[in-house]
């Protein structure tokens, strides 16, 4: 095992992150208690640069004195050393496994960069090609979840899983979106599974507590960020 379940468990991360919430969220799942430590966007600690010297970037998780960066391979560090507490994060099927993490790249990869094209869009020609982006991309994700949820909850199945902590942080930053451009995202007659299915997570107890006020973020991006997007893993 990297490391004993029983040693202290730091975060370094801000409220605002959507990446930030993915370890937290993980933790909650875990039953697993852990020391927030508030990072100033803009205003980087020497813990930090000295956690994550090659990115310089939040979140990082300290397990005792090993820091992991990065984090969906934080989520699946907290998922391999706490596995017998809470359930699995990680389907234990390899190919579900292997599917989970292709949409955690996706997400990544793709819908984020197309969720801060709207933010970063110079004209209204730009803006209406990133909101269309956002469409396509949410009717992607709205078909791997009735694919991967067979039915129920959450991508994960009945409960909290991989792809639901990898696209569920962007809740908030959608909603401020929607709010900021007057436009719906989370539209019942396009994404009838996503809809409810963001619903549900937001009201899980594992998120609770780290789901950000729409309103507070929003006033967060006008003050902090303008017209930028969301902050960056």
């Amino acid at each position: 095992m990297a490391g004993s379940g029983s040693e202290e468990v730091k975060i370094l991360g801000g409220w605002p992150s959507p990446f930030v919430m993915r370890p937290r969220i993980a933790l909650n799942i875990k039953s697993v208690k852990y020391d927030f430590l508030e990072e100033t966007f803009g205003n980087k600690s020497e813990l930090l640069l000295k956690s994550n010297p090659i990115y310089k970037k939040i979140p990082v998780m300290i397990h005792g004195d090993k820091p992991i960066c990065e984090s969906m391979i934080i989520v699946q560090y907290i998922d391999d050393v706490w596995a017998s507490s809470g359930h699995s994060i990680v389907p234990s099927d390899p190919y579900d496994a292997s599917i989970a993490r292709f949409w955690a790249t996706y997400i990544d990869d793709k819908f984020f960069p197309s969720l801060t094209g709207v933010a970063k869009s110079k004209d209204a020609e730009e803006r209406k090609a990133a909101i269309e982006q956002v469409i396509a991309g949410f009717a992607l994700i709205e078909e791997a979840y009735q694919k991967t949820s067979k039915g129920k909850d959450f991508f994960g199945g009945e409960k909290i899983g991989y792809i639901d902590i990898a696209f569920g942080c962007s809740i908030g930053w959608i909603r401020v979106t929607e709010k900021m451009n007057g436009i719906k995202l989370f539209d019942e007659s396009k994404v009838p599974g996503l809809t409810k299915w963001a619903d549900k997570f937001c009201a899980d107890e594992t998120v609770k507590s780290v789901m950000p006020e729409t309103d507070a973020l929003m006033e967060f991006a006008k003050k902090i960020f303008g017209s930028k997007p969301p902050p960056s893993n």
